[in-house]
Order: structure tokens, then C-alpha cells, then sequence
């Protein structure tokens, strides 16, 4: 890689930590619901009038936009919200890897190698040492609300993988318009209607430029930046990069939000950062098919062989 691409590929990295830091304030004016909901509708608009027409069917939209934007996101908002640290949080969401090869291997036939398997037990066992440590002072609900969001990232990444979208911003872009109604909706039922307008008249030049962030910074210069790396190098070349993420996350929420990094936790972060760079950059065995001469095609960051970023 050129090491402007380098560079550029880090900056990615860091906009995606950082962007643990950015929820954790913006929880702050939003509740979390409806903080989902203005991120996803701002990435969308007015960005969907010029990225052209979808490039994949409307199911796969659909889908993606349901599980990751409304069931993910909504999982990983609430627990922050609920107490979950932006640090930690950024950490404990590259389980998303482990989950992604699972379900790979349930809905693709896609058998893991030995150093695959190998590396979702060292990445388990790192799970196993952060709820240790989390659980001797802080919430346990809101981890296992982050552990469940990184098990809908997962299925996403699945779904991802068989729309195969040739354009991943044209994509995100599309997929960022479903979840904006059912989160909004939900956000009244559970959130209430004077919560939500409180926080909406409240709106000020912070909560604007955190809202700008999450949409703007993350997902569409992100993603954009994101599918320009994969489309100019190989995927296995772009992926190490996702692995900064929770390296910034942490260092981020340890400056900006006084977040402490207890030896437990630097042990969860060295296993579960070793065992998904395994399972992540490991081969998977595939079924050999039938009859057919066309090469796989994945495109999105989720659909290859590192996670990508929950930002």
C-alpha cells in the first residue's frame, strides 16, 4: 500500500474508535433510540440523492438496514447508555468476528480452519475475561446488551456477504434509510414522546456537530474511504487496519473520558485482538460447489475477512 492509502486506512481506524467517544456524549443529549435514529437519517439525507439507485436487490437493503442499523446499533446505543464504558464498548463489539464466522459457517457452509477456530476461543476467552472484569464494578445488562449488538453485527455481516454489493457507500447509504421509522417508532413507545421532545428542543451546536460526526464522519466519509482502499488493494492487505479500532476507542475514551484501563482489561483486549486478527485473516474452508465457474465476489468491509467497524 501507498502510504498515503496507509495513512488513510489509520485515519479510518481512528474516526471509528473516536466515534465511541462521540456516542457516549451525544448519549448525553439524546436518548439512545432516537440518537440512532437522527444518526441513520442524516447519514441518509441528503446523501441518497446522489449516490445513485441501489445496486442490490431491496431485500438485502431491507434486511441490513433492520438488523444492523435497528437491532446493532439500537443493542449497542442502550447499553452505552445503560452504562456500558465507550471504551470497552468499542473493544467487546470486534466479537462481531466471532459471530460472523458462526453464522458464515450455519448459513454459507463455510467450514473454519483449525487457526480460525482457534482464534474465535482465544477471542471467547477475552470475552470471558472483559465480563469478569465488568462484572466486579460494572453493569453486567448493559455488557450483555454490547455482546448482543456484536451477535446482529454478525448476522449483518452474513446478509452483507450475500448481497454482495458492488458500491459499499452506494449500500450503507440505502441500508441507512431503513432503520430511521422503526427506530423513531420504538424511540416514542419506549422512550416516550417528552423525552424525545425535550432532547429535540434542546438541540444545540454540540449536539448538532455530534450528530454531523456519527452520520457524516463515520459512516459516510468512513464506509467511502473504506470501500476506496478495498477496491484499490487487496482485502487482505486493507482488513489488519480494523484491528486499530478498539486501539483508538480505548485510548480515546481513557483521554477524553478519564475511562481506567485495569490489567483485566488490557489481558481481555490482548486475547480478544489476537483471536480476531486469527479469525478474521484465517482462511475458511468452502463448500465445493456444484457447478459453477464464477468466482466469490464479497465486497463490503463486512463481507471480507476482517470486521469492520461499528461505529
Amino acid at each position: 500500500m501507498r502510504p498515503l492509502h496507509i495513512a488513510l486506512a489509520a485515519l479510518v481506524a481512528a474516526v471509528w474508535g473516536v466515534n465511541f467517544v462521540v456516542i457516549e456524549v451525544g448519549l448525553g443529549h439524546f436518548p439512545p433510540l432516537l440518537f440512532s435514529a437522527l444518526r441513520f437519517l442524516v447519514a441518509a439525507l441528503p446523501a441518497v440523492f446522489f449516490v445513485g439507485r441501489p445496486k442490490v436487490a431491496w431485500k438485502w437493503i431491507a434486511g441490513v438496514g433492520l438488523v444492523l442499523g435497528v437491532a446493532k446499533f439500537g443493542l449497542l446505543f442502550i447499553g452505552m447508555d445503560r452504562g456500558m464504558p465507550a471504551g470497552l464498548s468499542s473493544l467487546v463489539l470486534q466479537v462481531q468476528a466471532v459471530f460472523t464466522a458462526l453464522f458464515a459457517a450455519l448459513a454459507l457452509g463455510e467450514r473454519p480452519g483449525r487457526i480460525r477456530v482457534l482464534g474465535m476461543g482465544v477471542a471467547l476467552a477475552g470475552i470471558g475475561v472483559a465480563a469478569v472484569d465488568e462484572g466486579a464494578g460494572g453493569p453486567v445488562l448493559a455488557f450483555v446488551l454490547v455482546i448482543a449488538a456484536a451477535a446482529c453485527w454478525g448476522v449483518s455481516n452474513v446478509l452483507t456477504r450475500k448481497a454482495a454489493p458492488p458500491d459499499s457507500l452506494n449500500f450503507m447509504v440505502w441500508v441507512s434509510t431503513v432503520p430511521v421509522l422503526p427506530l423513531l417508532g420504538l424511540s416514542l413507545v419506549f422512550e416516550g414522546w417528552d423525552r424525545d421532545a425535550d432532547a429535540l428542543a434542546a438541540l444545540d451546536w454540540s449536539g448538532a456537530a455530534i450528530i454531523v460526526y456519527v452520520a457524516w464522519i463515520t459512516t459516510v466519509f468512513g464506509f467511502g474511504a473504506w470501500g476506496f482502499l478495498l477496491r484499490h488493494h487487496p482485502a487482505s492487505s486493507v482488513a489488519p487496519f480494523t484491528l486499530l479500532v478498539p486501539v483508538f476507542g480505548m485510548s480515546s475514551a481513557a483521554l477524553f473520558l478519564g475511562e481506567s484501563v485495569s490489567p483485566l482489561r488490557w489481558c481481555a483486549a490482548a486475547l480478544l485482538v489476537g483471536g480476531v486478527a486469527l479469525t478474521s485473516l484465517a482462511g475458511a474452508r468452502r463448500p465445493r460447489p456444484a457447478v459453477t465457474d464464477a468466482p466469490d465476489t464479497p465486497d463490503s468491509p463486512e463481507s471480507r475477512p476482517a470486521p469492520t467497524r461499528a461505529r
